[in-house]
């Protein structure tokens, strides 16, 4: 949730336009994990204060208040060295208004000023202490406590350098976090930290970078320092004893990243998400959990308190591949439209490489080594939430065929919230297209502690589960911005099924059915395109349902999971109550809903369940029901029990749900555009969904 935006110019002259600028278009690229509102802190016109911007709404709101105060800001004036630090909010702790908008500060003179993503537990222990201390809150957040305590940590021991007040204070924080903070006490310095919430640090260089690796600074042994304390423990509560110990000296200073010594020239981006820096530079480095990525004249150095026993001895700086075109709407209307239709290349560019159609065979670079291991297990375990869990259980069925496995599915905090047995030969499957979620990475470090093999199932190269599973596959799907997913949906699926193809390559008695697939496979492509024809004939469907405040989507076998993903898509983007409906438990309660007047989607494909699904359709004429029929192209049969119908190719069975998805994606699209819903940001979601 929420977007992090900040940019730091080092000998390197930029207009104070040019600088507001590159904060707002930063925002706007992280728009879709937060749009509740937004807010900049950046050097006054005079350079002795800071300066706060917070509007309430979207970024475009903040940038016409922006505009309006061109003056004040002094647009022309040119800056050698400044530091500016921008948010877009989506509220968790507040309701979204100004006062609560990002960056939060210290006091009235602006001293600290931070941006904040993620959610601090034990906020009210902390803000119990301040206040005790004189300390006075002017907004409801849980970020404010973080820069007042920032404050109270200076104020004890005004000697601290930048860095160690802030490693200080997050010694105090639990819960998730990622921090850009700005102070005028330090002018030209930024100071960024993470525990639990994405950031990565990007650097733009003139010349050529001296390093690929930034060596990683260790303070001494805790038990060796001499502890900074406001009060002796005494068995008091949380909020009356607060401890930071204290920061000793680091290693050398070779340990830091610096531009070539004839350039000093450099650019530095800090980012929750690879998508807003991707337009200045490709070159990043992903911070780990209690990471402190401090800018000091210039020169970029990395810290911890402590060294565990598995730390690398250096951050690397990666080069990202991600194209700015991909991310721009283009023709289209919305992001997700554009997703939609980007859907017969994202299949493909998820089996690039991967599927050779002439030998039959399909290689996962990312869990090759580990495949004799998971064919050792005992189960499989499928954990995600939302989308990501409708594309676990729309190849289970499969997968149980394919691999001769008990397969388990899981919603990840539910999963948490049982305490599941977990035993050391599982096999633990974690998918996210963030690869953020906080429910299933919180789910990933239970399976890991419990010595289970973790495999992520991932879109984000970098991603907390990316960088926390023994061995994973990356989706390649490709940038997705629109908050309802629709290609990352697909590509999950696609690769859950390469899996499946994967255990199976040695198994004569499936030899048949694995031909039946890569024909299926194969075909995928030309048969999308052919679906997404159906646009214009789905617009005037949509033009009959929006109307209505409910909707049923029923289906069974393999396409429940297409009736659950296609229900979420309408709740997310038309706000209007729709249900995934199980075709054999209609008769169980659901059947009670149907007259003439509900609205029925029906998925009835030529599939092993063909015949208990016309039984479903018929009940549902029985009792007066109009379905609008989803079926195979040619079944005029079938169709003769549909008011509407939308046909489909005919593929293998445990492909078809790619196939009958797309329809309920375009139709949850056009209703949504017809009742005037914003498509990308549908009200209360964001896309990365990184509180519990």
């Amino acid at each position: 949730m929420c977007g992090i935006f900040a940019y730091l110019n080092h000998l390197t002259p930029k207009t104070r336009k040019e600088v507001l600028d590159f904060l707002v278009n930063g925002l706007k690229r992280l728009e879709y994990r937060g749009y509740d509102s937004a807010g900049i802190a950046v050097d006054s016109a005079d350079g002795r204060n800071v300066s706060i911007i917070k509007k309430n709404g979207k970024v475009q709101a903040l940038q016409d208040e922006i505009y309006s105060r061109e003056a004040d800001l002094a647009f022309e004036a040119t800056a050698d060295c400044h530091v500016g630090i921008a948010h877009t909010r989506w509220a968790t702790h507040g309701t979204p208004s100004e006062r609560n908008a990002h960056p939060q500060r210290s006091d009235d003179d602006n001293t600290f000023c931070l941006v904040h993503n993620g959610i601090i537990t034990n906020y009210k222990d902390i803000k119990l202490f301040l206040t005790k201390k004189g300390h006075t809150f002017e907004s409801e957040t849980d970020t404010e406590i973080i820069a007042k305590l920032m404050m109270h940590i200076y104020k004890k021991n005004p000697n601290d350098t930048f860095q160690e007040i802030v490693e200080q204070c997050i010694q105090q924080l639990e819960g998730a976090f990622a921090l850009c903070i700005k102070s005028k006490l330090f002018p030209g310095e930024c100071v960024a930290t993470r525990r639990g919430s994405p950031l990565l640090v990007a650097i733009k260089t003139k010349t050529r970078l001296a390093t690929d690796h930034i060596p990683i600074l260790y303070g001494k042994d805790p038990a060796e320092a001499k502890a900074k304390t406001d009060f002796r423990p005494h068995g008091g509560t949380a909020a009356e004893t607060l401890t930071a110990a204290s920061l000793m000296p680091r290693t050398p200073s070779t340990a830091e990243f610096q531009p070539m010594e004839e350039d000093k020239q450099v650019e530095y981006f800090f980012a929750s998400d690879a998508s807003a820096v991707i337009e200045h530079t490709n070159r990043v480095i992903f911070l780990e959990d209690d990471d402190v990525a401090a800018v000091k004249d210039g020169t970029l150095s990395i810290h911890r308190i402590r060294r565990n026993m598995d730390d690398p001895h250096a951050r690397e700086i990666t080069t990202i591949k991600m194209e700015i075109q991909q991310i721009m709407k283009g023709n289209y209307s919305f992001f997700m439209q554009k997703e939609i239709f980007e859907q017969p290349e994202s299949v493909v560019n998820t089996m690039r490489g991967r599927v050779n159609f002439d030998t039959q065979s399909i290689v996962l670079g990312g869990i090759k080594e580990y495949i004799p291991e998971i064919k050792r297990c005992r189960r499989l375990m499928l954990i995600a939430c939302g989308t990501s869990y409708h594309s676990a259980v729309a190849t289970r069925q499969l997968l149980e065929e394919l691999t001769e496995l008990p397969v388990m599915v899981e919603l990840a905090s539910d999963f948490l919230d049982r305490n599941t047995p977990v035993f050391r030969d599982d096999v633990c499957f974690f998918i996210s297209q963030s690869g953020e979620t906080a429910d299933t990475l919180m789910a990933l470090r239970y399976c890991k502690n419990r010595g289970a093999l973790i495999v992520g199932v991932t879109n984000t190269v970098g991603s907390s589960i990316c960088r926390e599973s023994h061995c994973g596959v990356h989706i390649n799907a490709g940038p997705e911005i629109g908050v309802a997913s629709t290609k990352a949906y697909t590509s999950q699926f696609i690769s859950l099924v390469m899996f499946g193809m994967v255990m199976s390559e040695d198994r004569i008695s499936l030899q048949q059915r694995r031909r039946d697939i890569m024909k299926g496979l194969q075909q995928l492509e030309e048969q999308i395109k052919e679906v997404l024809k159906l646009d214009s004939k789905v617009q005037e469907l949509a033009k009959d349902l929006y109307q209505n405040k409910s909707l049923l989507i029923m289906g069974r076998g393999y396409n429940f999971a297409t009736c659950m993903e296609g229900a979420l898509k309408v709740k997310e983007l038309t706000y209007m109550h729709s249900e995934g409906i199980m075709a054999g438990e209609l008769k169980h309660g659901p059947l009670a809903l149907v007259d003439e007047t509900m609205p029925v989607i029906m998925i009835v494909m030529r599939d092993p369940v063909y015949t208990k699904c016309m039984n479903a359709l018929q009940q549902v004429t029985a009792r007066q029901g109009q379905p609008i029929l989803i079926c195979e192209k040619g079944d005029k049969d079938t169709q003769e029990f549909a008011s509407r119908v939308l046909e489909v190719p005919h593929t293998v069975d445990c492909l078809q749900g790619i196939l009958t998805v797309i329809p309920l994606q375009l139709l949850s699209y056009h209703i949504a555009v017809l009742k005037g819903c914003n498509v990308d940001c549908p009200r209360n979601l964001a896309k990365s969904v990184t509180v519990e």
